[in-house]
């Protein structure tokens, strides 16, 4: 898939060079600036502050931060200073630890002397598997779409919030390979893009869907429910930063109500999520998943381009402003019509059991 006019991956790591480089997305889509990673410390910087972003390739990113750490001391210190490390920069997503864990068990059994190259074999499989799954996902979102479109007859409206695409993964998206995947097959398909405040990441979302052709608008993060109301909106699909053994969605702030207009709307409410970002530890995921409180600063600035056309950061709280700024709310597993996963589609109810019998790991 292509960005602009050259294609433009979210992540590429380059074991002979020993490093990564990613797209810093705290820019996007004002400017594409790509920063090269050497180190752990690199990329546990760039999770903190959202260069990379979305819960699948924050996973990549930490996996590639070990590899990058092996390279320079493949002790089993070294190991778990930066699996520490990484693992504090980011609370609320889970592929976060699952990816750290992953290494760790692999490598704390390899020879010191081999831990650098199976490290980055192991990441580079991560990266892989997450784009292989990311595909399968939309594989079976697709099979939604096209029988709500057999149904209609017309134009397929959805609506998502936030951005889990391609910039959140190694490629496709979640919530929005279904929708590529439709696009590609032809079937008539528009996109109501939520703004998704207050990172704007709806944003991102945009600038992925206008250079893949997709139709599609930008709205506000509260129009959302009016257009359920008036029978804009024939599905919505979200990403996931977390997944409780029950169905719980832990997604971006705001998700919890598109949930709950789509529910008084009878419109179905889809979250796509890969079998890493499922934590069977947690049951109830309202006071159970930890939900990250991020910078105020993300509430009080806005950035944009002025008249001149110049990016630019506004201010638009003083600083004496209290703010509150939760980045993510959990939407209850009794609001979620299905999970689409790489495995397929599950009722909430059936996840831990498909689950615990292997039929999505």
């Amino acid at each position: 898939m292509k960005v602009t006019e050259k294609p433009i991956m979210s992540l590429a790591a380059d074991h002979a060079a020993c490093r990564v480089v990613i797209v810093d997305q705290t820019q996007l889509p004002f400017i594409v600036e790509q920063r090269v990673l050497l180190t752990w410390q690199d990329c546990a910087e760039a999770i903190r502050t959202m260069r990379v972003r979305g819960a699948p390739l924050i996973g990549v990113t930490a996996a590639y931060g070990i590899a990058l750490a092996m390279q320079r001391d493949a002790t089993d210190g070294a190991l778990s200073t930066a699996s520490k490390a990484l693992a504090a920069t980011r609370p609320t997503a889970v592929n976060l630890a699952w990816a750290l864990d992953r290494m760790s068990r692999l490598l704390t059994t390899t020879d010191p002397a081999d831990r650098a190259d199976v490290a980055w074999a192991e990441a580079d499989q991560i990266a892989a598997e997450d784009e292989d799954n990311n595909r399968r996902i939309g594989e079976h979102g697709l099979a939604i779409i096209r029988d709500i479109y057999a149904k209609t007859g017309r134009a397929v409206n959805i609506l998502t919030h936030c951005n889990a695409g391609r910039m959140a993964c190694t490629e496709w998206g979640t919530a929005t390979a279904p929708i590529y995947l439709a696009h590609r097959e032809g079937l008539p398909l528009h996109v109501w893009v939520e703004e998704t405040r207050p990172r704007n990441q709806g944003l991102i979302t945009q600038w992925e869907l206008a250079d893949a052709g997709v139709n599609h608008t930008y709205i506000v993060d509260n129009a959302g429910g009016h257009l359920m109301q008036h029978e804009r909106v024939d599905l919505v699909i979200v990403g996931v930063d977390r997944v409780s053994r029950r169905g719980d969605v832990a997604n971006k702030i705001g998700t919890y109500l598109k949930a709950l207009a789509a529910r008084d709307n009878g419109i179905p409410f889809y979250a796509a999520a890969p079998s890493s970002s499922i934590d069977m530890d947690i049951e109830d995921g309202v006071p159970e998943i930890e939900i990250e409180e991020r910078d105020t600063s993300e509430v009080s600035m806005l950035r944009g381009w002025d008249r001149n056309g110049y990016v630019t950061d506004v201010r638009m709280l003083r600083d004496r402003t209290p703010i509150s700024n939760p980045g993510f709310d959990v939407t209850p597993s009794r609001l979620v019509t299905g999970l689409i996963t790489e495995c397929g589609i599950f009722a909430p109810a059936d996840l831990a059991r498909s689950v615990a019998k292997g039929t999505c790991k």
